[in-house]
């Protein structure tokens, strides 16, 4: 099979399979692995080992569906790209520009998690009687930002061979924590005093896995389809990488977790979960149980971690901005391709200047990343919808990997997501659902303007419908997850869940042969396929 049009964009096809692995796991194991385990313990106790397991589960459900896409169609700026080819530009705008906040706050966050670790021994970084960086730590997250755009911008080579030898190191000292925690003082009781295995009950346990960093850990399962328009094998590799890079990073947090938990001193959480107070949570626990150079070891990877995951953002988030450009609802300017390095120059070079802006309001991690899990999974719901569509309107469409059982896959991925964004909870919900909505003026500007189909927009009503439907649903439910109490738990759940299905099948039917898809099927060669067992 030819290369089609839509995959000649002048950048380089140069990632392997292994490249594009270590880009997922690059972008999962962040700043996360060394924060969310205590912040998730401070909200669900021993239950936050669920929490992480639920996140593991719907991020796999989605992954499967991006993996088809991935592998169908290959090109920069992926997620982004299959709304528009399933619904046209309104749904494209709304996923894309949700994923757009997720992914240029995420660069910042990394360099906040940075200085926040690095105050241990450069002190006055980070206030800790506020939680907030001092102006010299937002200076230091600045030149940090700035950094993993200067990487990104001297061409995917050189972001490939960095990020693959940061990821080495990233996968190895948090396996190796786990072991070393568990072997070296493991209180068995902690699991069970203390409250309780639910000392929060059930409803924090579900609010944790949005708002305390396992979403936004795990976001990072799309970095292979935004990068898959640069790689030298996208039919093969991208769906490989993107299963396997979710599954690696799926078990380490779950493992990390489990020894957080146990290596706690009892004397630690006895007067209960919510008071745990670490700046360094892993590397406090190591010297607590004289491992003094695994203390050191977590140091240094409190640099590697986040600077990798920044670097992985930094590259995705740049093709994002390209697509939407594409898509015609961003400046033609953004889709710039430098010359000589052959990568999104003035992508790259726009979203650090927001992601600068960012660090003040957002001064410091814990700030940043429930609007980011929110924002995130809301670009995470076209996925199921739009290879459930494609289906049926491109069914001869080459698919290198076909998943099976995606009616049930599918439904069940949207739903679980929709899920998510509720129990993150209120205001997180309306502030990041505000800011998606917010984004549409953008849109009709260019609509106005004649750029886009009456259809477009009739055929992204039911998302619009969707989206206000969770912010009032946030709003009245209940008093667990931030909201008036109107709406009881469990009832709340299976309300959201009911409506979730629902904007899924409406989703789906108003999905329809685009003029981008009719393109594409136009210029691509049939060819065969092959099923995901």
């Amino acid at each position: 099979m030819g290369i089609p049009k839509i995959y000649k964009h002048g950048m380089k096809r140069e990632l392997r399979l292994i490249d594009l692995t270590f880009a997922i796991v690059s972008g999962i194991i962040g700043s996360s692995w060394l924060l969310a385990s205590q912040v998730a313990a401070n909200m669900a106790g021993p239950s936050a080992i669920i929490s992480w397991v639920i996140g593991g589960v719907a991020i796999c459900l989605l992954a499967l569906t991006y993996a088809e896409l991935g592998s169908m169609l290959p090109e920069p700026g992926g997620s982004v790209r299959y709304p528009q080819y399933s619904h046209g530009s309104l749904v494209s705008f709304v996923i894309g520009w949700g994923a757009w906040l997720s992914w240029v706050t995420t660069p910042p966050a990394e360099a906040e998690a940075i200085t926040q670790y690095a105050n241990t021994y450069v002190h006055h970084l980070y206030n800790t009687q506020t939680g907030l960086l001092t102006f010299r730590g937002l200076l230091m997250s600045a030149v940090l930002t700035a950094a993993f755009a200067l990487i990104n911008y001297y061409g995917v080579r050189l972001f490939a061979r960095v990020n693959t030898a940061l990821t080495f190191f990233k996968f190895i000292v948090p396996a190796l924590t786990a072991v070393l925690l568990i072997a070296a003082g493991f209180h068995k009781g902690n699991f069970s005093h203390y409250g309780g295995f639910f000392p929060h009950g059930i409803q924090a346990t579900l609010m944790a896995i949005g708002s305390c960093g396992i979403i936004f850990a795990l976001q990072g399962f799309r970095q292979a389809i935004e990068l898959s328009g640069e790689a030298r094998n996208p039919q093969r590799d991208v769906a490989r990488a993107t299963v396997l890079g979710v599954a690696i990073c799926v078990v380490i947090y779950i493992i990390l977790q489990f020894a957080f938990i146990g290596a706690l001193a009892p004397a630690d959480i006895i007067k209960g979960w919510g008071g745990l107070s670490m700046s360094a949570p892993f590397a406090q626990l190591a010297v607590a149980l004289n491992l003094g150079w695994l203390a050191i070891l977590l140091r240094v990877d409190a640099w590697v971690s986040p600077s990798g995951t920044g670097l992985v953002f930094t590259a995705t988030t740049a093709r994002g901005i390209f697509a939407m450009a594409e898509n015609g609802y961003l400046p033609k300017g953004l889709m710039k391709i430098h010359p000589r390095w052959k990568i999104p120059a003035n992508a790259i070079l726009f979203n650090l200047i927001i992601g600068l802006l960012c660090l003040a309001p957002f001064s410091s991690w814990s700030k940043l990343i429930g609007f980011i899990s929110v924002t995130g999974v809301i670009s995470y719901l076209l996925g199921p919808v739009a290879a459930s569509v494609l289906r049926r309107t491109a069914p001869d469409l080459p698919r290198p990997i076909r998943i099976g059982g995606l009616s049930l896959i599918a439904p069940l991925a949207f739903i679980v997501a929709g899920l998510i964004v509720y129990w993150t909870g209120w205001p997180s919900t309306l502030y990041a659902l505000g800011a998606v909505v917010a984004g549409l003026l953008i849109y009709f500007y260019y609509f106005f303007r004649g750029s886009f189909e009456v259809r477009h927009v009739r055929s992204g009503i039911w998302l619009m419908v969707y989206l206000v439907a969770i912010i009032f649903c946030s709003y009245i439910g209940d008093k667990s997850f931030g909201g008036k109490g109107l709406l009881k738990f469990p009832g709340d759940t299976l309300v959201v869940a009911a409506l979730s299905i629902a904007a899924y099948y409406w989703g789906v039917l108003t999905g329809y042969e685009t003029g981008d898809i009719k393109e594409v099927v136009d210029e691509t060669a049939p060819s065969g396929a092959h099923a995901l067992s």
